[in-house]
Parts: C-alpha cells; sequence; structure tokens
C-alpha cells in the first residue's frame, strides 16, 4: 500500500528541478504524490492536470479569483473605449444619486482591488485558499511544503486531517536572510512554524549549522544534484549555429534565472576584458530587460548574447556547447553566500569547467575537484582574470573538463535521493 503524499510549491512547475527530482524519487518508491502547484495565465498550453507518471500527478490551481477577472474585464471595457466611458460615467452618477453609500462602497472596493497592494494580497489568498481545498480532498498521510511560502497550506490541511499527518518543510533558500524577502514577518512565520513541523530538510551543511544556530536543532541535508547525465548527452543543440557564431568561437555561459544578486552586471562589466570569447545568457528574470540595456548601452551585441530559457529536459544539451560556465553569485544575504547552486553541478555534469564564487560550499566543490577557478564575484577585473586564464590554457582546462566526469559521479540525484528517501523512512508508518 503506497502512502500518499501531498506537495504544495508556489511556482508553475514548468522547471523546478528539485521538485521534479522529489517527486519521481517519491514516485518510484512506495509512495503516491500529488503535487499542487500554480497555474500559468499567459500559457495556454500548460494543463490544469498532469499525469508525470502512475504514481505522481500535478494540479495545478487557478491563479486569479474570477471576480478579480470580472473587476479586471468590466475595467478594461467600461474606461478603453470612449463611448463605454461615459455610459459607465452616467451609470455611476445614477447610483451615487439614488444609491449614494452603495455607490461610495462599491466604488472604493473597485479602486482598492485594482489598484492597490490589496490585489496581491486577494490574489495571493485565493491562491493559498485554493490549495487547501486541493490538499483536502484526499486522504493524504504526508504533506510536503516546498518553502516558507507553502507551508502555510500545508500545515492548515495536516492539522484538519490530524490523525497523525505528519509534515515535511522543505527549505529550499534561506527565509530569514533572502534577496526580495526583507521583511521581518517571514523570520516571524517560520518560527511559529518550525515548532510545528515533524521534519525539515536544507540543502546543505552550512545551511544546516545556520538553522542550528536560529532555532536549536540540525535538519536533515539533502543536496540540489542534477540526475547524472554526463557524457550521456546523447543530443546537442549547435548553439553556435543558433547565435549565427563561427564554430571556433568559445561560449562562455551562464545559465539559469536572471535576478539580482547573481553577479551578472559584474559579467557584462568583464567582457571587454575577456581575451576572447562570447559571453551567452540563457534564462529569463526580473533584470533582463536591463542587462539587455547595459550591453547595448556599453555597445556589446557582438560579444553578448541572450536567449530565454528551455525546457530542464532539453538544457543540457544546449549546457555542452560552453567552454566554460559561471557561477558568480554576490554576498548580498546569506543565503547566497550559502548556497550549493544547483547551476554549479548542472556545468559539471555537462563537462564544462566553472568560473565561480569563493562561497564556502561552491568553493570546497570546485577547488577539491579541480573543476574550475574561484574568483572574486565582486571584482569584474578578477571575473576577467579568471576566464582568461582558461581561455589562455587549453591544457589547464581540459584538466578541469576531465575532472567533472569525476565529479559528476558523487555529485548526482541518484546518490543523494537515498538522503531524501531516508528523510521519508524516518516518518515512520
Amino acid at each position: 500500500m503506497r502512502k500518499k503524499v501531498c506537495m504544495f510549491v508556489w511556482n508553475h512547475f514548468t522547471n523546478d528541478a528539485r521538485v521534479m527530482r522529489e517527486c519521481t524519487a517519491l514516485s518510484e518508491n512506495q509512495y503516491s504524490v500529488d503535487l499542487i502547484c500554480i497555474e500559468d495565465p499567459n500559457d495556454k498550453n500548460l494543463p490544469l492536470y498532469e499525469e508525470i507518471n502512475s504514481n505522481f500527478k500535478v494540479f495545478r490551481v487557478k491563479r486569479y479569483p474570477s471576480s478579480l477577472l470580472m473587476l479586471q474585464k468590466v475595467y478594461r471595457v467600461c474606461f478603453i473605449n470612449k463611448l463605454a466611458t461615459m455610459f459607465s460615467v452616467l451609470v455611476w452618477l445614477f447610483f451615487t444619486y439614488f444609491f449614494p453609500l452603495m455607490s461610495v462602497v462599491l466604488t472604493i472596493l473597485f479602486l482598492l482591488l485594482l489598484k492597490t497592494r490589496l490585489k496581491t494580497v486577494v490574489i495571493r489568498g485565493s491562491i493559498i485558499l485554493r490549495m487547501v481545498l486541493k490538499g483536502l480532498k484526499k486522504n493524504y498521510k504526508i504533506y510536503h511544503a516546498n518553502d516558507l511560502n507553502t507551508l502555510t497550506q500545508a500545515y492548515i490541511c495536516s492539522k484538519i486531517r490530524l490523525r497523525s499527518r505528519q509534515l515535511v518543510y522543505d527549505s529550499h533558500e534561506v527565509q530569514t536572510s533572502r534577496t526580495g524577502y526583507d521583511s521581518s514577518l517571514y523570520a516571524i512565520l517560520e518560527k511559529f512554524y518550525i515548532k510545528k513541523i515533524d521534519r525539515m530538510i536544507v540543502e546543505n551543511h552550512t545551511r544546516a549549522k545556520y538553522n542550528q544556530e536560529l532555532y536549536g536543532f540540525y535538519p536533515s541535508v539533502v543536496y540540489n544534484y542534477p540526475f547524472k547525465q554526463v557524457h550521456n548527452i546523447t543530443e546537442s543543440k549547435n548553439l553556435h549555429k543558433i547565435l549565427n557564431l563561427s564554430p571556433n568561437e568559445k561560449i562562455l555561459l551562464y545559465q539559469g534565472g536572471i535576478q539580482v544578486g547573481r553577479g551578472l552586471e559584474k559579467l557584462i562589466d568583464a567582457v571587454p576584458l575577456f581575451r576572447e570569447g562570447i559571453l551567452v545568457f540563457i534564462g529569463d528574470g526580473k533584470i533582463k530587460k536591463h542587462l539587455e540595456y547595459i550591453v547595448k548601452e556599453k555597445q556589446l551585441d557582438n560579444r553578448v548574447k541572450f536567449l530565454p530559457k528551455v525546457p530542464l529536459g532539453e538544457l543540457p544539451a544546449y549546457t555542452k556547447n560552453a567552454y566554460l560556465g559561471f557561477q558568480v553569485l554576490n554576498n548580498v544575504c546569506f543565503n547566497h553566500y550559502s548556497a550549493s547552486s544547483n547551476k554549479l553541478f548542472e556545468y559539471l555534469m555537462a563537462g564544462v569547467p566553472v568560473v565561480a564564487c569563493g562561497f564556502p560550499e561552491i568553493k570546497k566543490v570546485v577547488e577539491e575537484n579541480q573543476v574550475g577557478i574561484c574568483v572574486d564575484s565582486h571584482n569584474y577585473e578578477s571575473i576577467a582574470e579568471g576566464v582568461n586564464v582558461l581561455l589562455s590554457n587549453d591544457k589547464l582546462r581540459q584538466k578541469f573538463a576531465d575532472n567533472t566526469r569525476y565529479a559528476s559521479s558523487k555529485y548526482n540525484w541518484e546518490n543523494e535521493k537515498i538522503n531524501f528517501l531516508e528523510v521519508y523512512a524516518s516518518l515512520g508508518s
């Protein structure tokens, strides 16, 4: 009899490699997993329901409440067209004259929902409610929250269901020191929930020690390693052809989220100092347009190229084109400083040496396995120096590339999922 697991994640579940690996591992080992995530209204091809395998199903709840969508539709109809706008004003004046109180209340509510932060609160609240309702539809034994933003849903479900339902908190990030999470509310919420959970999982031992200092216990550690695939990547997406580059041009690759604090501006600053090569970004994110503007302003269009994010299953075929890969996080918060980024291991799986920041978890992998060079990621000249060492020394670069084969035999999900499954085994019957 398989144990039923309800897992929550606050995204569309299109490029979440860690959650995919965990759900797949559970579904292959006596667990039945339902993953509850969020629809993407902009992607009409993304289904609300997917069956990954017979024991792993995905349910996407709607992002926007119907009432808000109706208000937005009314707003567009009433205020975009001039004739409709005039008619709407007349209707509003009519209601104001005959039903003043109702008119004032509706007007205030209308403006609040469309033009203030209340809109965000309503949207997020409706998502949480839908997730909870979906999570209560079946008789799950274990509720698994990926990050703090789904822990409320998992906690509520586990408490309503009772009967020794168990709660797993899988913290992919350091919630108390993370870019974009400056409010003290996050620390308060985590401190409250940390006493309610049955197991906590963090990404590495640096973060586990931080958690021990903060809350007095050492959580389980499950590293974010990719599936083993080095030298098994039979398909190759020809980046040189896609970008109209000479076959001999060296591709200097950054793949992943285009976000603040990842040293990407420094990468662009370093480009004029590179002896050769084309800097290629594969991914999307909040600061992508800003980076594209910087590239244009610096007149580096011929040396910096951008590609959109690609499906996870196809990414290794792109990665293997690179001469080297970048992981140059900045120390803007403890979350970045303590990272053992999946990106680093994706490069190694594709046989690509790295130029990386010198933070503890990353530096340990790079230097102990001799798979690249650590630099000062806050200094574009240091980044350029590291790149130029590899560009000018093919023998050293090849040595690092060869060493990725051994590194990938250690840092892979086939090994690490044993630790993950042990966490679940420790939950008991």
